[in-house]
Protein backbone atom coordinates (compact mmCIF):
# COMPACT_ATOMS: atom_id res chain seq x y z
CA UNK A 1 0.00 0.00 0.00
CA UNK A 2 1.31 3.43 -0.67
CA UNK A 3 1.49 6.18 1.69
CA UNK A 4 1.98 9.92 1.05
CA UNK A 5 3.67 11.92 3.83
CA UNK A 6 4.22 15.11 3.26
CA UNK A 7 6.69 16.87 6.04
CA UNK A 8 8.13 20.49 6.46
CA UNK A 9 11.22 20.79 7.29
CA UNK A 10 12.56 24.58 6.63
CA UNK A 11 14.29 24.62 3.75
CA UNK A 12 12.47 21.68 2.20
CA UNK A 13 9.35 19.78 1.17
CA UNK A 14 9.86 16.43 1.42
CA UNK A 15 7.37 14.01 0.28
CA UNK A 16 8.11 10.11 1.09
CA UNK A 17 6.59 7.24 -1.19
CA UNK A 18 7.46 4.21 1.14
CA UNK A 19 6.54 1.83 -1.15
CA UNK A 20 8.93 2.93 -4.24
CA UNK A 21 11.70 3.51 -1.77
CA UNK A 22 12.54 6.99 -2.82
CA UNK A 23 12.50 10.09 -1.51
CA UNK A 24 11.41 13.55 -3.17
CA UNK A 25 13.00 16.21 -2.08
CA UNK A 26 11.27 19.52 -3.51
CA UNK A 27 13.65 22.86 -2.96
CA UNK A 28 11.96 25.87 -2.33
CA UNK A 29 15.28 28.25 -4.08
CA UNK A 30 13.58 31.38 -2.69
CA UNK A 31 13.12 30.15 0.87
CA UNK A 32 16.46 28.87 0.40
CA UNK A 33 18.59 31.80 -0.07
CA UNK A 34 16.38 33.54 2.17
CA UNK A 35 17.54 31.32 4.94
CA UNK A 36 21.26 30.83 3.50
CA UNK A 37 20.91 27.18 2.67
CA UNK A 38 23.32 28.04 -0.60
CA UNK A 39 26.74 27.80 -0.12
CA UNK A 40 28.45 29.61 -2.70
CA UNK A 41 31.62 29.06 -4.55
CA UNK A 42 33.62 31.16 -6.81
CA UNK A 43 30.43 33.44 -7.76
CA UNK A 44 27.58 35.92 -6.70
CA UNK A 45 24.37 34.94 -6.32
CA UNK A 46 21.05 36.74 -6.63
CA UNK A 47 17.38 36.15 -7.08
CA UNK A 48 15.47 36.84 -10.50
CA UNK A 49 11.68 36.34 -11.28
CA UNK A 50 11.21 34.91 -14.61
CA UNK A 51 7.06 34.46 -14.98
CA UNK A 52 6.07 31.72 -12.49
CA UNK A 53 10.00 30.79 -11.97
CA UNK A 54 11.75 31.80 -8.56
CA UNK A 55 15.13 31.40 -10.13
CA UNK A 56 18.73 31.99 -9.09
CA UNK A 57 21.11 33.77 -10.88
CA UNK A 58 25.08 32.73 -10.55
CA UNK A 59 27.21 35.88 -12.07
CA UNK A 60 29.98 35.30 -14.27
CA UNK A 61 33.41 34.74 -13.72
CA UNK A 62 36.71 32.98 -14.45
CA UNK A 63 36.94 29.70 -12.89
CA UNK A 64 34.62 26.93 -12.33
CA UNK A 65 31.64 28.11 -10.02
CA UNK A 66 29.51 26.04 -7.73
CA UNK A 67 26.18 26.87 -5.78
CA UNK A 68 25.85 23.72 -2.87
CA UNK A 69 22.61 23.46 -1.67
CA UNK A 70 23.04 22.89 1.95
CA UNK A 71 22.14 19.63 4.24
CA UNK A 72 21.71 17.49 0.94
CA UNK A 73 23.76 14.21 0.59
CA UNK A 74 22.90 12.60 -2.60
CA UNK A 75 23.98 8.83 -4.18
CA UNK A 76 21.50 7.22 -6.87
CA UNK A 77 17.74 8.75 -7.95
CA UNK A 78 17.00 11.33 -9.85
CA UNK A 79 17.75 15.34 -10.49
CA UNK A 80 15.23 17.45 -12.44
CA UNK A 81 15.98 21.45 -12.46
CA UNK A 82 15.00 24.19 -14.51
CA UNK A 83 18.50 25.62 -16.49
CA UNK A 84 19.43 28.65 -18.80
CA UNK A 85 22.49 29.77 -20.32
CA UNK A 86 23.02 31.69 -23.55
CA UNK A 87 24.13 31.76 -26.97
CA UNK A 88 27.74 33.44 -26.40
CA UNK A 89 30.31 30.90 -28.02
CA UNK A 90 32.56 29.48 -25.43
CA UNK A 91 31.00 31.07 -22.89
CA UNK A 92 28.05 29.36 -21.84
CA UNK A 93 28.50 26.26 -19.82
CA UNK A 94 25.34 25.64 -17.55
CA UNK A 95 24.71 22.26 -15.34
CA UNK A 96 24.77 20.87 -12.21
CA UNK A 97 27.10 18.83 -9.86
CA UNK A 98 26.52 15.90 -7.75
CA UNK A 99 28.87 13.43 -5.45
CA UNK A 100 30.48 16.65 -4.41
CA UNK A 101 33.11 16.58 -1.50
CA UNK A 102 34.78 19.70 -2.34
CA UNK A 103 34.63 22.93 -4.14
CA UNK A 104 37.03 20.97 -6.54
CA UNK A 105 35.92 17.01 -6.48
CA UNK A 106 32.45 16.37 -7.95
CA UNK A 107 30.69 14.75 -10.89
CA UNK A 108 29.07 17.29 -13.55
CA UNK A 109 26.45 17.50 -16.48
CA UNK A 110 26.38 20.63 -18.36
CA UNK A 111 25.39 21.73 -21.20
CA UNK A 112 26.95 24.32 -24.25
CA UNK A 113 23.76 26.66 -24.77
CA UNK A 114 26.27 27.81 -28.20
CA UNK A 115 26.24 24.36 -29.46
CA UNK A 116 22.79 23.81 -29.62
CA UNK A 117 21.93 24.80 -33.60
CA UNK A 118 25.59 24.54 -34.79
CA UNK A 119 25.23 23.40 -38.22
CA UNK A 120 28.44 21.51 -38.07
CA UNK A 121 28.12 18.02 -36.64
CA UNK A 122 31.33 17.95 -34.60
CA UNK A 123 30.47 20.91 -32.90
CA UNK A 124 26.96 20.17 -32.44
CA UNK A 125 27.86 16.59 -30.52
CA UNK A 126 29.44 18.98 -27.75
CA UNK A 127 26.08 19.96 -26.62
CA UNK A 128 25.95 18.35 -23.56
CA UNK A 129 29.24 16.99 -21.15
CA UNK A 130 29.98 14.79 -18.16
CA UNK A 131 32.77 15.98 -16.88
CA UNK A 132 34.39 14.37 -13.12
CA UNK A 133 37.05 17.05 -11.24
CA UNK A 134 39.31 17.65 -10.84
CA UNK A 135 41.27 14.36 -12.45
CA UNK A 136 38.75 14.04 -15.75
CA UNK A 137 38.26 17.43 -17.38
CA UNK A 138 36.38 18.11 -20.32
CA UNK A 139 39.91 17.97 -22.21
CA UNK A 140 41.44 14.62 -20.68
CA UNK A 141 37.88 12.78 -21.70
CA UNK A 142 37.72 14.13 -25.62
CA UNK A 143 41.24 13.24 -25.80
CA UNK A 144 41.20 10.02 -24.13
CA UNK A 145 37.69 8.69 -25.53
CA UNK A 146 36.34 10.92 -28.18
CA UNK A 147 32.27 11.60 -28.58
CA UNK A 148 32.27 9.15 -25.34
CA UNK A 149 30.92 11.74 -22.56
CA UNK A 150 29.47 14.53 -24.68
CA UNK A 151 26.72 14.50 -27.17
CA UNK A 152 23.92 16.40 -29.12
CA UNK A 153 20.39 16.95 -28.22
CA UNK A 154 17.53 16.20 -30.32
CA UNK A 155 15.35 18.03 -30.72
CA UNK A 156 18.22 21.27 -30.03
CA UNK A 157 16.67 23.59 -27.71
CA UNK A 158 16.96 27.08 -28.02
CA UNK A 159 20.22 28.75 -26.82
CA UNK A 160 18.61 31.45 -25.20
CA UNK A 161 15.54 29.72 -23.18
CA UNK A 162 15.20 27.64 -19.94
CA UNK A 163 15.19 23.78 -20.50
CA UNK A 164 14.50 21.01 -18.16
CA UNK A 165 17.08 18.69 -17.24
CA UNK A 166 16.25 15.07 -15.66
CA UNK A 167 19.14 13.45 -14.51
CA UNK A 168 18.93 9.71 -13.78
CA UNK A 169 21.87 8.16 -11.33
CA UNK A 170 21.48 4.70 -10.83
CA UNK A 171 24.67 2.35 -9.93
CA UNK A 172 27.42 4.45 -12.18
CA UNK A 173 25.67 5.15 -14.89
CA UNK A 174 24.36 8.49 -15.39
CA UNK A 175 21.58 9.42 -17.45
CA UNK A 176 20.54 12.50 -18.73
CA UNK A 177 16.85 13.86 -19.99
CA UNK A 178 16.38 17.34 -22.25
CA UNK A 179 12.97 19.08 -22.29
CA UNK A 180 10.99 15.77 -21.23
CA UNK A 181 12.11 13.48 -23.98
CA UNK A 182 11.74 9.68 -23.77
CA UNK A 183 15.57 9.38 -25.10
CA UNK A 184 18.34 10.08 -23.12
CA UNK A 185 20.53 12.86 -24.72
CA UNK A 186 23.24 11.17 -23.04
CA UNK A 187 24.57 8.29 -21.36
CA UNK A 188 27.69 7.33 -19.30
CA UNK A 189 29.65 5.38 -16.89
CA UNK A 190 31.22 7.30 -14.40
CA UNK A 191 34.98 7.55 -14.00
CA UNK A 192 35.55 7.59 -10.62
CA UNK A 193 34.59 5.17 -7.67
CA UNK A 194 32.31 8.16 -5.51
CA UNK A 195 28.95 7.20 -5.00
CA UNK A 196 27.73 9.94 -2.85
CA UNK A 197 27.52 14.06 -1.99
CA UNK A 198 26.49 17.15 -2.43
CA UNK A 199 24.48 18.63 -4.63
CA UNK A 200 24.91 22.30 -6.85
CA UNK A 201 24.00 24.28 -9.83
CA UNK A 202 27.01 24.60 -11.72
CA UNK A 203 28.70 26.81 -14.44
CA UNK A 204 32.00 26.52 -15.57
CA UNK A 205 35.24 28.80 -16.89
CA UNK A 206 33.98 32.48 -17.77
CA UNK A 207 30.42 31.30 -17.77
CA UNK A 208 27.36 32.57 -15.36
CA UNK A 209 23.51 30.83 -15.46
CA UNK A 210 20.34 31.15 -14.02
CA UNK A 211 18.74 27.98 -12.58
CA UNK A 212 14.98 27.31 -10.90
CA UNK A 213 12.47 24.47 -9.94
CA UNK A 214 15.31 21.94 -8.67
CA UNK A 215 13.48 18.75 -7.36
CA UNK A 216 15.91 15.91 -5.90
CA UNK A 217 14.31 12.15 -5.59
CA UNK A 218 16.86 9.65 -3.74
CA UNK A 219 16.71 6.30 -4.21
CA UNK A 220 16.70 4.78 -0.95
Amino acid sequence: MKKTLLIAIGLFIVITHSSLSQTRIVIDLNKLVKDKGIEVYNRELSMIKDGSRAAIRLSKAEGEGVAWIKGVEFSSGTLEFDVRGENVKQHSFVGIAFHGKDNNTFDAIYMRPFQFKEQDEVLRNRSIQYIALPEFTWRILREKSPNKYEHSIEPSPDPDSWIRVRIVIKDSTVSTYINDSKEPSLVVEKVNQIKSGSVGFYVADTSGGDFANLTITKSN
